[in-house]
C-alpha cells in the first residue's frame, strides 16, 4: 500500500489520514493491546514541510517573538494579531537549484507554504508592534502595556 493521502469518510471530521506503514503499525498495536494505546492516525509533521521554530522571550517592556526562517525573503512573510493575543506567522519559501555538469543535470526544488500561530497571553500595545527580518530570523516586539509593567511584584521570603 503507497503511503499516500487520501480523505475518508470514516474520520468524522473528513480530514486526511496518512496511509501506509503508520496505519498499518497503529492497527497492530491497537489489536495487540486492545486500543489502550492508540497511536494518533496522522504524523505530527511531514517530511520536508516548513514550520518555522520559535522563540518568546519576555522583559521588563517588551515580548519578543523570534522565528528561524533561513532562505525566505521578508516580501514572502505575512504577520498578524487578532484582537485576542495570537501572532500568526506565515508565508512561502520557493528556493530552486540548478546543476548542469559536463553530460549530466541535476535540479532540485524546495517550496510550501507555512502558518504558525503564537498566544501572547499578555497585555500588549499591538498597534506599536514592530518587526525586523536579519540573517533568516524574524524577530516581532511588542510593547507591554503601563498596566502589564506594573504587574510583577517582589514577594519577600520569612524564614522560620
Amino acid at each position: 500500500m503507497s503511503d499516500s493521502l487520501i480523505n475518508r469518510k470514516e474520520n468524522s471530521h473528513n480530514t486526511p489520514m496518512r496511509y501506509g506503514f503508520h496505519n498499518d503499525f497503529n492497527e497492530l498495536v491497537s489489536n495487540f493491546l486492545g486500543g489502550m494505546f492508540d497511536l494518533p492516525r496522522e504524523w505530527p509533521s511531514v517530511p520536508g514541510a516548513i514550520s518555522p521554530k520559535v522563540e518568546v522571550e519576555e522583559n521588563e517592556n517588551n515580548v519578543v517573538v523570534s522565528a528561524e526562517m533561513p532562505g525566505i525573503p521578508e516580501n514572502n512573510i505575512d504577520l498578524e494579531v487578532s484582537s485576542d493575543g495570537y501572532l500568526t506567522i506565515s508565508g512561502e519559501k520557493k528556493q530552486e537549484k540548478k546543476e548542469n555538469r559536463k553530460g549530466s543535470y541535476f535540479s532540485e526544488f524546495s517550496y510550501g507554504s507555512f502558518k504558525r500561530t503564537v498566544p501572547l497571553p499578555w497585555d500588549l500595545k499591538f498597534d506599536d508592534a514592530a518587526a525586523e527580518y536579519s540573517n533568516g530570523i524574524l524577530r516581532v516586539s511588542f510593547p507591554k502595556s503601563q498596566n502589564e509593567q506594573g504587574k510583577k511584584k517582589k514577594i519577600s521570603i520569612t524564614r522560620k
